[in-house]
Parts: C-alpha cells; sequence; structure tokens
C-alpha cells in the first residue's frame, strides 16, 4: 500500500508524496460531492422509498393527498405500486411510443450528424461551413419555440397544408402524432451529435486518411476503417446523450404528441398532476431512470475504454 505523506510544497499548498490523492484535491472536490448528494441522491432516495410504500417522514404529506396510494406491507416495502403501473394499458403503450421514438429520433440524429460531419471532414469547403453553421441554429432556439415553431408549420392550418392546398395537394397534418415528435426531437438534438462527432472526425490526422488513399482504398473504405472506428469514442457519447435526453424529454412530447399514447416525460406529469397519482407517477420515472441508466454505461465503458487507450488508467 502507498504510503501518504503530506508535506508543504513552495506555495503552502498540502501535497501527497507516492502518487496519491491530495488532501487539497479531496477538499475541493468535497463541496461539489456534497451538493449533488443532497440536492440529487437525497431526493431520488426519498422518492425511491416513497414509491415502494414508505408513507411516513418526508413522505407524509403528500401520501394524505395522493390517490391510490400503497403503503407498505413488508419491512422492505411493497411493489403494489409498480403493479399498478405495469399492469395498466396506458403505461403499455406509453413505453412503446417512448421506446420507438427514442430508438427512430436517435438513429436519424446519428446518420444526419455523421453525414454532415463526414461531409465536410472529407469535403470540406464553403458549403460544408453553411450547412454545419445551419445544423447549430437550433442549439439558440429554445425548445418551446422550437415546438410551437413545428406545430403551426406542419398543423391542419399551418404552412405546409396551406402551401399544398393551392396544388390540390392534401398535405397530411402531422401534429398530434408520433411523427411531429421524431421531427421535433431530431430538431433539438441534432446540432450537439453535430458537434461531438465532428470534433472527432477533424482529430483524426490527415495522414491516416492520405495514407489510405494512397494504397488504393475508397472512400468508404476510409469512412468504415479509419474515421469511424477512430471517432467511436464521440459518437457513443454523442448517442448516449441523444437518447438520454430523448427518453425523457417533455416539452416536444406535449406541444406535438397525440393524448394517448404519448411518452413517459408527459404522462409522469400527468400522473403528479391531473391524476393526482403521485406514487405511480415517481414508479415511471424510475422505470425511465433505469432505462436512462442502462444507456448510460454504454457512455461510462466508452470514456474508460478510451482512458486506457490513452494511458490515464
Amino acid at each position: 500500500m502507498i504510503s501518504l505523506r503530506r508535506k508543504k510544497n513552495k506555495e503552502g499548498s498540502l501535497t501527497s508524496q507516492g502518487g496519491g490523492p491530495s488532501l487539497l484535491g479531496l477538499g475541493l472536490s468535497l463541496p461539489p460531492l456534497l451538493i449533488v448528494l443532497v440536492f440529487v441522491g437525497l431526493p431520488i432516495l426519498i422518492g425511491l422509498t416513497f414509491s415502494l410504500g414508505f408513507t411516513t417522514g418526508p413522505n407524509r404529506v403528500i401520501a394524505i393527498i395522493g390517490q391510490q396510494i400503497h403503503k407498505k406491507n413488508h419491512w422492505w416495502g411493497t411493489l403494489s405500486a409498480y403493479n399498478d403501473v405495469i399492469h395498466d394499458s396506458r403505461f403499455l403503450g406509453d413505453l412503446g411510443l417512448t421506446i420507438f421514438v427514442t430508438v427512430l429520433s436517435t438513429t436519424l440524429v446519428l446518420l444526419l450528424a455523421l453525414s454532415i460531419a463526414l461531409y465536410q471532414r472529407l469535403i470540406g469547403g464553403r458549403k460544408a461551413a453553411v450547412l454545419v453553421t445551419l445544423s447549430i441554429v437550433p442549439l439558440f432556439v429554445p425548445v418551446v419555440i422550437s415546438a410551437w415553431a413545428i406545430h403551426t408549420f406542419y398543423g391542419g392550418d399551418g404552412f405546409m397544408k396551406t402551401f399544398f392546398t393551392h396544388f390540390g395537394i392534401d398535405f397530411p397534418t402531422l401534429t398530434s402524432t408520433p411523427s411531429a415528435i421524431v421531427i421535433g426531437t431530431v430538431w433539438t438534438s441534432l446540432p450537439f451529435a453535430i458537434l461531438m462527432i465532428s470534433s472527432g472526425l477533424q482529430a483524426i490526422p490527415d495522414a491516416l486518411i492520405e495514407s489510405a488513399k494512397d494504397c488504393g482504398a475508397s472512400v468508404f473504405r476510409v469512412i468504415a476503417n479509419i474515421l469511424v472506428p477512430l471517432a467511436k469514442t464521440p459518437i457513443i457519447i454523442a448517442a448516449s446523450f441523444t437518447s438520454i435526453g430523448i427518453l425523457g424529454s417533455f416539452t416536444i412530447p406535449l406541444f406535438l404528441g397525440p393524448n394517448q399514447p404519448t411518452m413517459l416525460g408527459v404522462e409522469i406529469s400527468n400522473f403528479f398532476g391531473a391524476y393526482n397519482r403521485p406514487q405511480q407517477s415517481l414508479v415511471m420515472a424510475f422505470i425511465v431512470f433505469a432505462i436512462a441508466s442502462g444507456i448510460a454505461v454504454l457512455y461510462v465503458r466508452s470514456n474508460i475504454k478510451s482512458a486506457r487507450e490513452s494511458g490515464r488508467l
């Protein structure tokens, strides 16, 4: 075991010998860690206990106000609230729509972002710069504005419907459909994915690409064997953050999606407020949290692998 010895350096700060963590570094990292534990970890713990039927203590008031509250019947709690949600046909429809929109939107975002980033990396020029700039514009538009703009654009009396009516074409109304949610989530999620993937592709040395071309490799082989594998970590990070963001989205599905089935972000709000069933809404929230945690594993594994390859671990 490496022994740690504290000593004063020239600036008077405390350091440790043997490569171990310094007390100063531990002290600097402790405040944000405590903030996360108090303002994030503690509410999650309280919510988890309430979903398991602990209706006393900090959960006492909400248990009195809420409807269909299940109290614990074992020392560890009860799964009655989870049973209510899982056997609710509305939840199954909402879960299916949420997973469908998340998978489809994330796939479209990655395909678009990767295409634009590859075009910029391999061809470049003014057109590529303009394309990337236009793709980043949604980053500076509030989500609520984007949702309302898409709603009025694709609505029953929106621009697309009115424009095609002049040519005798009945353009479909996309609002209040899953298609509108996909359009909205792709629009709002694309800028981050482009920035992430573009930075990864730009970091690849030109020498590798030129060497492959000199050996007779086609553009497809350069992309498949050099660019995409070397940019795998940024791509996985973009996919993880995009899918988690879409999974828990609220504003886009609320403005653009159907009333039923709807995405879980909206349904959680309905169960908590409109239906006054806070325990069931927390169960849904923890199911979303479990799915997001599974996606986050890919992000963590990618970071660990990247750190090992670069010698940081």
